[in-house]
């Protein structure tokens, strides 16, 4: 279990504490619902944990069958609705390296599909997911 804090600084920005390593991070509302845009908003958090997750997996995967993912990377794009405001669609892309080899990419491929946020998301969300393979 993990536990994370969070105090309403005013502005509509909060500051999120880590509770294990004690690392801070701020958000604020977005220009589209009141705020300024200065940080990271809520539902843009969602949208970097599913890229982060996403990395995170697959690198795990690599490391225990020998596929060196660094410099792996990923874009988010988030879409809102806004009745009722929601996430409605996540739209990623993930960049890997080309020297994976054709016949382990659609194991890769599926942590996509399976990570633990991903399997989290309210199943509402649209995830349309490319992958492209690159020098790195």
């Amino acid at each position: 279990m993990v536990m994370m804090t969070g105090i309403y600084e005013g502005k509509l920005h909060c500051t999120l504490t880590h509770g294990p390593s004690e690392t801070k991070i701020s958000t604020d509302a977005p220009k589209d619902n009141n705020g300024l845009g200065e940080a990271f908003s809520p539902t843009d958090l969602l949208g970097a944990a599913l890229g982060s997750c996403i990395l995170t997996t697959m690198a795990i995967y690599g490391n225990k069958s020998g596929l060196d993912v660094t410099g792996a990377s990923f874009v988010v794009t988030k879409k809102m609705q806004m009745s009722p405001r929601m996430v409605s669609e996540l739209t990623i892309e993930i960049t890997l390296p080309d020297t994976i080899a054709e016949n382990e990419r659609a194991a890769l491929e599926d942590i996509a599909h399976t990570c633990p946020v991903t399997r989290s998301l309210n199943p509402d969300i649209k995830l349309p997911v490319t992958f492209h393979y690159k020098s790195l």
